[in-house]
């Protein structure tokens, strides 16, 4: 298995690429863990990044559309599967792993994270006990990748996540532990990690910025 640090080409003859991207920029102003809660959309720079990330992947073989039922997601599939003339499929696995601190600000030195009663559900960062495991996110999230494997056999798909979905099934499939700091994530806003597929098996793996930073 290969690891790459930025996007190749259009995929070989007979493979399959499933392009996994995170979402973009999302409107926060009060700055809280908005999680699985609704009406969160994207801002008007989370906007241009989708567009120009549905920019570059005009240019590719993408057959399949796929996205996390949250808005943030569907926003950003939006202008990919418009280059394509597709529909957005939702799949419910791609969704945003729970987490209790849903709807409060958890910056440090400030909200959730100062009130001692809280601090019961950071006693164990590998599970992690503050949200759904991390076996759990990879299983279900390599089961998202796997249906849009085969929906697009021998062509491109895109599914739009979430950054600890991304990031844990990136570290799923490369064989690296699930458990890791939150500030050392390879997965950035609306980023595309790509997975490499001969047929049924995974051959490697790519990671690219296509919007900047």
């Amino acid at each position: 298995m290969s690891g790459r640090t930025q996007a190749d080409g259009p995929a070989a003859s007979g493979r399959t690429v499933v392009h996994v991207m995170r979402h973009g920029e999302v409107h926060n102003p009060d700055g809280i863990l908005y999680g699985r809660l609704p009406d969160f959309h994207l801002s008007d720079r989370g906007r241009a990044q989708a567009e120009a990330v549905a920019g570059w992947l005009a240019t590719r073989d993408i057959v399949y559309v796929v996205a996390s039922p949250l808005e943030r997601a569907q926003e950003t599939a939006a202008p990919i599967a418009a280059h394509h003339g597709l529909a957005i499929d939702t799949d419910d696995e791609l969704i945003e792993s729970h987490n209790v601190f849903q709807g409060e600000k958890v910056s440090p030195g400030d909200g959730a994270l100062r009130d001692p009663r809280n601090w019961w559900h950071l006693r164990n960062p590998r599970t992690p006990t503050w949200g759904e495991p991390y076996r759990e996110i990879a299983e279900r999230m390599r089961r998202a990748v796997e249906r849009a494997r085969v929906k697009s056999a021998g062509h491109e798909a895109v599914c739009v996540s979430h950054q600890l979905p991304v990031e844990t099934l990136r570290r799923s499939m490369t064989g690296t532990q699930l458990h890791h700091f939150p500030t050392r994530r390879l997965c950035n806003l609306a980023s595309v990690t790509s997975f490499y597929f001969d047929g049924n098996e995974y051959v490697g793996w790519g990671y690219s910025e296509l919007a900047g930073r």
